[in-house]
């Protein structure tokens, strides 16, 4: 379908900031390894950007899975921003011109990043059978670190499977990221609780939630004595020899002078900074000797009886359940709302991102086809532009200058010992013939070029978007 911008305004939004003026071109990545290769690109920084395509024909939800991908390039890296897709819900009301945040939406898929939150959104909107209202379901957070995808500056297939078994994938490059059931896997369920706790019950007022409780018949005993102390001075120490105790600890600074600038009168009596007794630094210790304190053995501290089991003790008192007026069983959630366009309603402090190929279909195989095909050629062409070992190892020693010592310590070192240990005269050379060693070579296996797309009828006809803005 032709992309089509939005001239609409965001709601509950500052004036200057709520129209959809973000800027978007059809061009090829900055640092393109495909001459001719162009993409969606979104231009702006700090704006709201909102652009769509309808599809060839709405996806119904029946017998057939759903699997959508698309590409994204964060050709800058992404500080706060969103590089997500929403499939838009065929309504009469749907007018692309008009697209904002909350125009209706079946499903939102794709990367979303600010600060240090790396995610990779999966919802969907369900529609409540009993009321008619929608509610948006959230998967489970992926458990693979996601950050590489974010910083790497390549280009990364995104990809979603939604199975009429109720089960869905979702994958990066073709690597499955996360996975899980929308009934099972969802937050929060798609399903309520049969039982819900009664709103209208209360907790009695003598209901004892006390497990256990201080002994009623318990007496202090008779020689429990509550004001020892807990410690007392160490009858057995003995001072050591060489005690100083005349000697204080801390004296006026010999060499300190009084500042030209001290005034008595506002400043008061100046007295020299203290500093500590060097008298002191080769004695046991200076000032007058205590003895050191030691735990009291007749220490027993106050009295109090001892616990034991609660004998009304009536367990932690919880609402009785009631049969939960809202509920509904609906087990075959894949069955979500049609859906008619593809659109991106994004907000990012960071510009060009690229975006290309999006595909909707309802076969895996022609999917996987497509991927091979559109990203396939740009992994293998971005591999390809690939710098050496060495270019590698320079650029991140750039980056962390720490790493020249990693490299000294690794590559460097041995290279000296090497040559040091064979070229000093300690080991006796000979001159003894030594065997040839001849290396086979490995023939290159010669990878074909990508064949033609295949043609595609029936119930697996994908949708695609062309790279067209109006």
């Amino acid at each position: 379908g032709v992309w089509i911008l939005s001239n609409a305004k965001k709601d509950d939004t500052d004036e200057e900031i709520a129209k959809y003026d973000g800027k978007w071109a059809v061009e090829e990545m900055k640092d393109s390894k495909l001459p001719g290769d162009k993409g969606l690109v979104l231009k702006s920084r700090a704006k709201h950007h909102a652009i769509s395509a309808q599809m060839l024909r709405p996806f119904t939800f029946d017998t057939r899975p759903l699997i959508i991908q698309y590409e994204v390039n964060f050709q800058a890296g992404i500080d706060c921003g969103g590089a997500y897709v929403k499939l838009l819900t065929q309504t009469p009301e749907l007018n692309l011109d008009q697209f904002v945040d909350k125009t209706p939406y079946t499903i939102m898929f794709g990367p979303d990043k600010c600060g240090e939150d790396y995610k990779l959104h999966f919802i969907f909107r369900h529609k409540n059978p009993k009321t008619g209202e929608f509610e948006e379901k959230h998967a489970k957070k992926p458990e693979a670190d996601l950050r590489m995808y974010y910083t790497d500056k390549k280009t990364h297939l995104y990809t979603l499977v939604l199975n009429p078994d109720n089960s869905f994938e979702v994958l990066v490059d073709q690597t499955v990221v996360n996975s899980g059931n929308l009934l099972t896997d969802m937050t929060p369920p798609v399903n309520p609780p049969a039982e819900i706790e009664d709103p209208e019950d209360q907790k009695p007022e003598d209901w004892d939630e006390r497990p256990k409780i201080q002994d009623p018949e318990a007496v202090k005993p008779e020689d429990w004595d509550e004001d020892a102390p807990a410690q007392i001075p160490d009858e057995d120490a003995v001072k050591p020899d060489g005690w100083l105790d005349d000697e204080p600890e801390y004296i006026g600074d010999p060499d300190a002078v009084k500042p030209e600038d001290w005034d008595e009168d506002m400043d008061g009596e100046w007295e020299a900074p203290q500093i500590p007794n060097p008298a002191c630094e080769t004695a046991p210790g200076c000032g007058p000797w205590k003895r050191p304190m030691i735990d009291n053995p007749s220490y027993k501290g106050k009295w109090k009886p001892p616990m034991i089991d609660n004998p009304s003790y009536q367990g932690v008192w919880k609402p009785r359940k009631i049969p939960n007026p809202g509920y509904f069983e609906d087990l075959q959630p894949f069955k979500m709302t049609p859906f008619s366009a593809v659109g991106l309603e994004l907000w990012s402090m960071t510009s060009d991102i690229f975006f290309d190929n999006f595909f909707i279909t309802d076969d895996r195989n022609t999917a996987d086809r497509w991927a091979a095909d559109g990203w396939g050629l740009k992994k293998a062409a971005e591999g390809a532009a690939e710098p050496g070992l060495a270019a590698q190892m320079l650029s991140a020693a750039e980056e962390r200058p720490w790493l020249w010592v990693v490299y000294i310590l690794t590559v460097v070192l041995p290279l000296v010992l090497i040559i040091v240990f064979c070229c000093t005269g300690k080991y006796k050379k000979t001159d003894a013939p030594q065997p040839d060693v001849k290396e086979e070579e490995e023939e290159a296996e010669e990878k074909g070029g990508p064949g033609e797309h295949d043609q595609v009828s029936g119930s697996s006809s994908p949708n695609y978007c062309r790279s067209t803005l109006v």
